[in-house]
């Protein structure tokens, strides 16, 4: 592919964009069926789903170890480690936002130069490329 396009999801945008895509925006919508567009899954957005998951928050048609594999591989998500460069950004950040996870999503974008895609108007706070 060789894109400089690279997406990285929120959560919720992840879980729509497998299930809800109606929920998506328009110009969200574009972006990630863009062909120079590469999507990004975080490994913090697992966690939070398998967090919510067990909690009983989010309901999934499989377990999160099958729901998210089958949904990366059908979208060709790139996966996102996260790293102690990550855990350490996040200190450094502003406290605009209190939610772990997308304090953790805003780091990983940072650090990797990548924009996320999330209606979280509160995000763009931060200095992160942003889209919705």
């Amino acid at each position: 592919m060789g894109s400089d396009v690279k997406l990285l999801l929120d959560t919720c945008t992840f879980v729509w964009l497998a299930s809800e895509s109606a929920r998506l925006s328009r110009r969200a919508r574009k972006a990630l069926d863009a062909m120079d567009s590469e999507l990004v899954l975080s490994d913090a957005s697992v966690l939070e789903l398998c967090l919510k998951w067990t909690a009983g928050k989010i309901t999934l048609p499989s377990p999160p170890r099958v729901w998210v594999e089958e949904q990366a591989g059908i979208w060709h998500l790139e996966r996102a480690p996260l790293s102690a460069a990550h855990y350490y950004r996040v200190t450094e950040l502003p406290d605009v936002h209190r939610d772990p996870f997308d304090r953790l999503l805003v780091a990983q974008a940072i650090e990797a130069g990548l924009t996320l895609v999330s209606p979280d108007r509160e995000l763009r706070a931060y200095p992160v490329a942003t889209l919705w």
